[in-house]
């Protein structure tokens, strides 16, 4: 069986002014970097604006397993599946973040036949947006370690500096670090810290502003720590957002690229979703929906995460209103959440998966919640038998959800055409798509909402230090910002070893900030952390080039 990447480098890829004539885009309108990558110009997407809204489909998961889900690949599939459909679509997706290519997850452009391409440039490096907003990152962090080091004029309290160099690297070394040491002109000693760069507010800002203009403002807002006073600093006190902006000019601009099949794909922006907010930028979202009458687009992880900030923060803060929502698992999935080992995964089981049915029924339930019609697809395996299938298949319908098998691993987009199918139909009802909780609610009701409502916890409970970092962000004027809940992906819990539908836990928050400039207070439960580790054996070890430049071993 070939490999994603032997897949991947064996098909045959068009110009991507071909791909863009399709949609309707000049060839003068693009940015070339290479043959098959292209950034969007600001006039093309100016000149968007007076068309209509194509629909909106969400594709999100249950939580993630060993065993695989396949959401990406879905998401492209899907969109392939369109296209042998001759329906216009667009996929709107993130892109990758090294630390997990070289990490323990892998890249993100799908799977087998449903891959977006050029996968290697996609998964290394791509068009630079994520080295850029690394720069813009570390330079205000700089500027504010200058200004200490100058006088420091702000008054800033420098044990109360809230900023974080960042590195788009698993590297837990650089989780807590102490700067300054040397001589006097060598800056002020301090502890500080490193964030990977998906977890920058700055990536989350980038992906939630609507043009220069707003990058400009909410990267002034950004609070980088707080005076003697206790009042927060921000980037624009720094006089640092026109270079950080000037940084950031090329990035905030959309990727456009392909499917194996030749489906336009818009590739930008990439916040982790169990410590940021999960999505691809608004602008590729908004661009795809008015390039197209079907914007695809995913959201990281499991729907606990993903899906909830999709609605709660990006379609709040953009005003998108999705139409319909595919929810992807995998019998293999379902029977791991139900107490199978992994290496047992391939036997019929139909108790385990009865048993682990509930993560799926949990999920449906959560999403039912946002008022948007839910297709359930099950990506099928070898070894899926009828009975499993077909077991499924009834506990959907009887939760009100369309249902569908898809096999775009292993056909692409015709693997995917009874889900196609399926959702177009699940378009043809009224979506009335709503938030789960107001603005103006206190931050304690909106994260209790959050971790009952949407994870199922019995109570919350706040570490002394979170409690006083609540009543200190709402004092200052930001207790109407949605949350951005930080939590382990692997459980609709905070405990990653609690599979299937856990009843009774009480989430733990631990650490509470504000991203002034992205719109939302950051919560951190559990053992979640900003800077992942590498896993015993990373992918790394698996990643060569040789002499003619090939790539192996990334997947």
């Amino acid at each position: 069986m070939k490999t994603d990447i032997e897949i991947a480098q064996e098909a045959v890829l068009e110009p991507i002014e071909k791909v863009a004539e399709r949609c309707g885009i000049p060839a003068k309108e693009l940015e070339l970097y290479g043959k098959y990558k292209a950034k969007l110009s600001e006039e093309y997407i100016r000149s968007l604006q007076s068309r209509e809204d194509g629909k909106l489909i969400l594709v999100t998961a249950i939580n993630p397993t060993p065993a695989g889900e396949g959401k990406t690949t879905t998401t492209v599939g899907l969109g392939e599946a369109f296209g042998k459909l001759k329906k216009n679509a667009v996929i709107a997706l993130r892109e990758p973040s090294l630390g997990p290519c070289f990490g323990i997850k892998g890249g993100a452009a799908g799977g087998g036949m449903a891959q977006v391409v050029p996968m290697e440039d996609l998964n290394l490096h791509f068009t630079g947006d994520f080295h850029a907003i690394t720069s813009a990152n570390n330079l205000l962090a700089a500027l504010l370690d200058n200004h200490i080091q100058q006088g420091n004029a702000l008054r800033i309290d420098t044990r109360n500096i809230v900023w974080k160099r960042c590195l788009d690297m698993n590297d837990r070394v650089l989780r807590n670090v102490v700067v300054g040491l040397g001589s006097r002109a060598d800056g002020f000693v301090r502890e500080d810290h490193f964030v990977i760069t998906v977890a920058s507010e700055i990536m989350a800002v980038l992906c939630l502003a609507e043009n220069m203009e707003d990058l400009k403002k909410r990267l002034g807002k950004i609070v980088v720590a707080y005076d003697l006073e206790g009042q927060p600093v921000t980037a624009n006190d720094l006089q640092a957002v026109g270079s950080m902006a000037a940084l950031l000019k090329d990035a905030i601009k959309p990727n456009l690229i392909q499917t194996l099949e030749h489906t336009p794909a818009l590739v930008h922006g990439g916040p982790f979703a169990n410590i940021a907010h999960g999505c691809n930028s608004v602008r590729a979202t908004r661009t795809a929906l008015k390039m197209a009458d079907y914007c695809i687009t995913e959201a990281g992880f499991g729907a606990d995460l993903g899906a909830e900030k999709f609605f709660d923060i990006k379609c709040r803060a953009a005003g998108l209103k999705p139409d319909a929502v595919v929810l992807v698992a995998t019998v293999r999935a379902l029977k791991y959440n139900g107490g199978v080992k992994k290496e047992d995964l391939s036997e019929e089981n139909l108790e385990a998966l009865k048993a682990g049915i509930v993560n799926l029924e949990k999920h449906i339930e959560n999403l039912q919640k946002y008022g948007v019609p839910v297709v359930v697809t099950l990506n099928r395996f070898l070894t899926d038998t009828e009975k499993e299938l077909s077991y499924v298949e009834r506990f959907c319908l009887e939760r009100d959800c369309e249902f569908a098998l898809s096999e775009v691993w292993e056909k692409g987009g015709e693997g995917g055409l009874s889900l196609a199918k399926k959702v177009l139909a699940a378009l043809e009802k009224e979506s009335r798509f709503h938030v789960l909780y107001e603005r103006k609610l206190p931050l304690r009701e909106k994260i209790e909402t959050v971790a009952k409502e949407i994870y199922g916890a019995a109570g919350v409970s706040y570490a002394a230090s979170a409690a006083k970092q609540i009543a200190q962000l709402e004092k200052l004027g930001f207790g109407d910002l949605p949350v951005c809940m930080a939590k382990t992906q692997y459980s609709l819990s905070d405990d990653a070893a609690l599979l299937g539908r856990p009843e009774g836990f009480t989430v733990t928050i631990r650490e509470v900030y504000v991203s002034a400039g992205a719109g939302f207070v950051v919560v951190l439960t559990g053992a979640v952390m900003t800077m992942p580790g590498l896993p015993k054996m990373p992918a790394a070890f698996r990643i060569d080039v040789d002499e003619e430049g090939k790539i192996t071993g990334l997947f």
